[in-house]
């Protein structure tokens, strides 16, 4: 069942994203307010180290308050392209380069409330790391993890972020 828009009330509008009252009308005739955060857009990276581990990181999370295990993921900034942005990410928190990078799908993380699409990328890193380069606002730690430590901790649900957790399914095909 689709539903017409009715009116759009733009309530926030952030570097990041925005914030959207609409009301719609669905075909039964039902009028309701859809609340809709609406997001610039971002990658996410699986990338593996050349002795098999997989390069992670740690980061507080504010909204959970609470550390995360995650891929390496970033925002695209305006006309960006995200293979351009998941190498850039890459470089900035974990100070490795991609030999290689290949697209392996796009994901639209929470669909009941925003429009947001990260595309997902499996990187193949050199072997040397630079320091990190992190942005002004961000503190994050890497971790290297085998393929076995990353099921186990999926298992004890350690890792229980959404775009890490379909990032390792979207590049099993390539483990």
């Amino acid at each position: 069942m689709e539903e017409r828009t009715l009116s759009t009330n733009r309530i926030y509008e952030g570097r990041i994203l925005s914030l959207d009252l609409m009301n719609v009308e669905m075909e039964n005739g039902v009028k309701a307010d859809r609340e809709i955060v609406r997001h610039c857009g971002a990658v996410a990276v699986l990338a593996r180290l050349p002795d098999g581990r997989f390069a992670m990181v740690r980061q507080f999370r504010k909204p959970l308050d609470q550390h995360m295990l995650e891929v390496v993921a970033g925002i695209l900034e305006p006309g960006e392209n995200p293979d351009y942005a998941a190498r850039r990410e890459l470089k900035e928190e974990t100070g490795y380069d991609a030999c290689s990078l290949e697209r392996v799908g796009g994901i639209y993380p929470s669909p009941g409330y925003t429009d947001e699409h990260i595309e997902v990328f499996f990187a193949e890193l050199d072997g040397d790391a630079d320091p990190s380069d992190l942005d002004h606002d961000e503190h994050v730690e890497l971790v290297l993890l085998s393929r076995s430590e990353i099921e186990r901790k999926i298992q004890e649900e350690e890792i229980k972020d959404g775009k890490t957790l379909a990032a390792w399914l979207l590049c099993r095909k390539l483990l």
